[in-house]
């Protein structure tokens, strides 16, 4: 896709949200199945379904995907999907890699130390790229991708979060 095919599919859009801000608002979910065999959760993705279960870390034995692994592998899409979108938009040529680590302190998952966090401590995104453009160019395409990578910017805003359950028995 160019720059022109990009900005015509999402003009309208862009018109529609200037127009109706509520309509631009989206719920997205995912569901999960808890079936009973094991510590596992199956997860449907758009094209296959996807199992869960125990880091090795925390007794596992690897042959499940790691959530947490799940969660860096999302931020790379979307920082990858969305860097090629304004790379599009800027009409530049751009290839190469995105990688994601996080540092995880296992203690806190497993309950040895209630002063350790759960949860990623620290999260580092960084870009190998292949391009033409300047230096300014390419600062420019990582501020806007930052700015505009939907998971990024949510692993960052820490937003608001409610957990509801239900019943049946």
């Amino acid at each position: 896709m160019d720059a022109t095919r990009l900005r015509d599919v999402q003009a309208p859009l862009k018109k529609q949200y200037r127009e109706d801000p509520e309509s631009a608002v989206v719920t997205l979910h995912a569901d999960g199945e808890l079936d009973g065999t094991g510590v596992a959760c199956r997860v449907r993705t758009a094209t296959a379904l996807a199992e869960a279960g125990l880091h090795p870390a925390t007794g596992g034995d690897g042959t499940q995907l790691c959530s947490g692994d799940m969660l860096l592998e999302a931020l790379v899409a979307c920082a990858g999907v969305t860097l090629r979108a304004v790379a599009t938009s800027m009409g530049l040529e751009v290839s190469g890699t995105v990688r994601a680590e996080g540092d995880l302190d296992f203690r806190g998952t497993l309950g040895v130390d209630k002063e350790a966090p759960v949860g990623f401590r620290d999260v580092r995104l960084s870009f190998a790229l292949d391009t033409t453009a300047d230096d300014d160019q390419v600062a420019s395409l990582v501020e806007l991708t930052e700015r505009y990578c939907v998971v990024l910017q949510t692993i960052k805003g820490n937003p608001h979060t409610e957990v509801a359950v239900t019943t049946a028995g």
